[in-house]
């Protein structure tokens, strides 16, 4: 397997990102399923959940770890059939991720948290918030998925994804990051390498053909976040799109923040599907003043 590192910007990593951040990595057993986790921040500030996309992990928001750890008790979680976290041996639904969240919860002993989530991760967030409101402080949709069905973005997200797993070689792994990217160059050594030993794990292409139980039009339509499903949401509300996001465009934000009581809308610029990390001084700034507002 070759490995052709090249990167026109000065080397970052996920250890440089945390180097000013005391954290813990671990694993808690959280319900049926082992969950890995990355925590910042004093265990006695209100819980913030953080929540990755579609075949990523925790370290999406390494990022992020330090400038809300002032405030919050952060928990980046991998989702399961994710990360290093269990994987189920069937199809993954929006209610199983709820199970996990839920479960993770009860483990941490937090009764109600504010939850961020990137696109599923804003699916099971906007979810979870409808179905359990007791248990849910604020909500940050962050290019969430849910609530579009376009073919061409599924088949490529799917293409990419599987090719990753069935070859994760370095070129095949930092082409399914490049998607998330609006400028590719984002997409460093440490970051690609990051995400290949998480495809090179023995188990990784049944639990990506799991997680990809999301794309398969009929599973995905059951799942669906509806418009009245979502005028439902009682939690405060941000939704949070750009202007490269290659989910979907920015009138669908528009469009889901209408629906959502309340909700406010921000919109960045020049970043695609992981504005956390793409422009983290921009997100951390819009996403805090939400977050923090009383």
């Amino acid at each position: 397997m070759t490995e052709t590192p090249t990167s026109p910007r000065p080397f970052t990593s996920v250890w440089s990102d945390l180097r000013e951040v005391e954290f813990e990595q671990g694993f808690i057993q959280a319900g049926p399923y082992r969950t890995r986790y990355l925590h910042a921040g004093d265990r006695s500030k209100p819980a913030l959940i953080m929540l990755h996309g579609i075949t990523g992990h925790a370290e999406a928001y390494v990022r992020n770890l330090r400038s809300h750890s002032e405030h919050f008790s952060c928990w980046a979680i991998d989702f399961i059939g994710h990360g290093y976290s269990s994987k189920p041996d069937h199809p993954l639904e929006v209610k199983h991720y709820i199970e996990q969240v839920l479960a993770f919860l009860d483990a941490i002993g937090v009764q109600k948290a504010s939850f961020t989530g990137e696109s599923l991760g804003g699916w099971v967030t906007a979810q979870l918030a409808i179905d359990h409101p007791e248990r849910v402080e604020r909500i940050v949709l962050n290019t969430m998925g849910g609530t579009m069905a376009n073919p061409q973005v599924m088949d490529r997200l799917y293409t990419l994804s599987m090719e990753a797993a069935k070859d994760p070689s370095w070129e095949r792994v930092k082409a399914r990051l490049e998607w998330l990217m609006a400028d590719p160059t984002m997409v460093t050594d440490d970051l690609i390498k990051t995400r290949q030993a998480i495809f090179q794990q023995p188990d990784w292409l049944a639990a990506c053909e799991a997680n990809m139980a999301l794309q398969d039009p009929e599973i995905r339509r059951r799942n669906m976040l509806t418009d009245q499903a979502l005028g439902r949401i009682q939690a405060p509300a941000l939704v949070l799109w750009t202007t490269k996001d290659p989910s979907g465009p920015v009138a669908e934000a528009r469009r889901i923040a209408s629906l959502i009581p309340g909700a406010q809308l921000a919109v960045m610029d020049n970043c695609g599907h992981w504005p956390q990390y793409e422009d983290t001084e921009t997100f951390d700034r819009i996403h805090l003043d939400f977050l923090l507002a009383r």
